[in-house]
């Protein structure tokens, strides 16, 4: 076997792994490097190390092969910079290490909803992989809700919030071992008017927010960051007010607010917001309850650090259908959908729907109990 030095480390070129994805003999094999805390390398010269891989040994069935096609958006977040061919072949490599049959299609922005549409209307697809940002992941989700075909997840946005939600490494090439080795089982999905979401829906200040930032140029995902940043305290030094109803599990309140927001499932403790339970069968609801400029900074951040709990402006509520009916005659963009800009409806009918999506997740994921897998499809890469 040839060694090549990589950043000073010793990059195991994976010879082995061909020859045993060429010859169709799925056998239990070492993926040791040396050194303190070893990293595994692709057997493609110049891609960066896979992050956090223990060594350990895989557990390879052919039996369970599943058939995945891969679309990845080259324009999303961090793909811009990535060189797709090499890429592609790591994917490639690593899927059929374990056995499985995987094909792979790079696609612009523009083209990227048809392209899951078309992979969704296929019959001999057991999974969906794509790769590109928060947009990207909602538009498979909503392909695939209620869908025999499972969704995964390379995490290539700005966020990546429902993959934190599903605990997918937020490096490309981690995500790739992690999924590869992963297992299927079904999480929950929200609609608002029937539209799904994986992640919140919201009005007042994040719409606002998001119509700022988007009116800001920026070509990279550091550059987004700072235009949402930007976006941010522009908003905070002149917050909205919407005026609306809302019915939570048959109790109705009447408020105006600067920020109300929806999500799929509750969001955890100590971190940004995105859900650590994505089988909780809840929607989390958060009302902001201050109108004062002071207060409401205090509270974004809080938001942002995950100490939103703490925080006396913000009521927070757990239930299965939410109800928003929103008064005044601006409707444009003035709700927001897993991040993306929407019209905001006179009434709108939030449900909960749960295990009514399919996902491949990683094999450690906290919330994935062994009793609860899909038996069927799980392949398991056990360290």
């Amino acid at each position: 076997m040839d060694l090549k030095p990589v950043d000073g480390r010793v990059a195991v070129l994976l010879a082995v792994r061909r020859s045993v994805v060429k010859s169709g003999r799925f056998q239990n094999h070492q993926r040791c490097l040396t050194g303190h805390n070893p990293l595994l390398y692709s057997a493609r010269d110049g891609l960066r190390p896979y992050s956090d891989v223990t060594c350990g040994r895989l557990s390879l069935a052919a039996e369970e092969m599943m058939k995945i096609h891969t679309i990845l958006n080259r324009e999303g977040g961090t793909l811009k910079t990535t060189d797709l061919d090499r890429f592609s072949e790591l994917i490639a490599d690593e899927f059929r290490l374990h056995g499985h049959d995987v094909d792979i299609e790079c696609v612009r922005g523009s083209e990227i909803v048809k392209a899951i549409k078309r992979a969704a209307d296929r019959s001999d697809l057991d999974v969906l992989l794509v790769g590109g940002g928060d947009g990207t992941v909602s538009a498979a989700a909503a392909a695939l809700m209620n869908h025999p075909m499972a969704l995964a997840i390379l995490p290539a946005g700005t966020m990546n919030l429902f993959a934190r939600t599903l605990q997918i490494p937020l490096a490309i090439e981690a995500a790739v071992v992690a999924l590869a080795g992963g297992a299927i089982t079904e999480v929950d999905v929200a609609t608002v008017n029937g539209k799904p979401f994986v992640h919140q829906f919201a009005v007042g200040m994040h719409a606002r927010m998001v119509r700022m930032r988007d009116s800001i140029a920026y070509g990279s995902r550091l550059g987004k960051m700072f235009a949402s940043t930007r976006a941010i305290m522009a908003t905070l030094r002149s917050l909205p007010m919407v005026e609306v109803e809302i019915d939570i599990d048959g109790e109705i309140r009447r408020l105006e607010t600067p920020a109300l927001a929806v999500s799929n499932n509750v969001y955890g403790d100590g971190h940004l917001p995105f859900a650590d339970d994505p089988r909780g069968g809840v929607l989390g609801v958060y009302i902001c309850e201050t109108r004062d400029t002071r207060a409401m900074t205090r509270l974004t951040f809080d938001i942002l650090r995950g100490k939103w709990r703490q925080n006396p402006s913000l009521k927070v509520y757990a239930a299965r259908k939410v109800v928003v009916g929103c008064r005044g005659s601006k409707r444009q963009d003035r709700a927001v959908r897993d991040g993306e800009l929407r019209n905001l409806a006179e009434r709108s009918e939030i449900v909960i729907h749960p295990k009514a999506l399919r996902v491949l997740v990683p094999s450690e994921a906290t919330f994935l109990a062994p009793e609860t897998a899909i038996d069927d499809t799980a392949t398991v890469c056990t360290a």
